[in-house]
């Protein structure tokens, strides 16, 4: 059965992302003093079941904001169809050790969308991806584009895209993993290898760009597949799942 036209205009401008961060530093030594002294303070708040210290939570937590995080990688997907109205889904991962220019190449992909018509979708996209990048760009120097210069607008004149506020109906405080949001609905993806949590972690101390690398487009082949089927729409063949930039 052919999908409609219509849909897929919906679907056309559509841009799912999906951010690795990873603490500003390796270790908390190294952070400034002033930032040190902010942490401190921030990590007074938290409960700490595990006993960690304040360096170990910075190590476990800081990636978490964007005052005291950075980005690392930054997974893209988006959904084209052939001729046969097929849908195939392009995945893209933007990753460097430097901050900056993974910023400057997701504008450049950013700015080829007509003005106000670009859709961002994530999982959990509104408390934080779309945020956190909004914030390390502005760190960063950068001019916000006008699908994300978000500021001082009501939330229903945001068109972004969040699968896990779809999933909320309303209740803010419930927290579903997207892993486990794919395994309720059924949808066909391997499991996530990783959490967000362990990015520092293998980015500062295994050094394994590659594994991050990897964690983001399985986390934007599972969003694509979470958000098809949240709204009826069917799922990519994995086969035409196409991965554009192995290392």
């Amino acid at each position: 059965m052919q999908q409609p036209i219509p849909w897929k205009r919906k679907l056309k401008n559509l841009l799912f992302i999906d951010l690795k961060t990873v603490a500003a530093e390796s270790v908390y030594e190294r952070v400034d003093p002033r930032l040190k002294r902010q942490w401190e303070q921030k990590a007074a708040y938290f409960r700490n079941e595990d006993n960690w210290t304040t360096s170990e939570w910075y190590d476990n937590r800081a990636s978490y904001y964007a005052e005291f995080g950075r980005i690392v990688c930054i997974g893209i997907g988006g959904l084209y169809w052939d001729e046969s109205d097929q849908p195939f889904l392009k995945i893209k991962t933007l990753a460097d050790d430097d901050e900056r220019a993974i910023l400057e190449d997701f504008l450049q992909i950013v700015n080829r969308y007509p003005p106000n018509e670009l859709v961002l979708c994530a999982h959990n996209g509104k408390e934080f991806d779309f945020p956190y990048i909004c914030r390390r760009l502005m760190v960063n120097g950068f001019t916000l584009p006008s699908a994300l210069n978000l500021a001082g607008k009501k939330p229903w004149d945001i068109p972004h895209q969040d699968t896990l506020d779809r999933w909320r109906f309303g209740e803010s405080r419930h927290f579903v993993p997207l892993d486990l949001l794919a395994a309720v609905l059924g949808v066909p993806a391997k499991p996530l290898e990783m959490t967000g949590d362990q990015t520092s972690l293998v980015y500062h101390q295994e050094r394994d760009m590659n594994r991050i690398r990897q964690y983001a487009r399985d986390s934007i082949a599972m969003l694509v597949q979470v958000y098809l089927r949240m709204i009826g729409g069917p799922i990519v063949d994995e086969q035409h799942i196409v991965q554009t930039d192995w290392a």
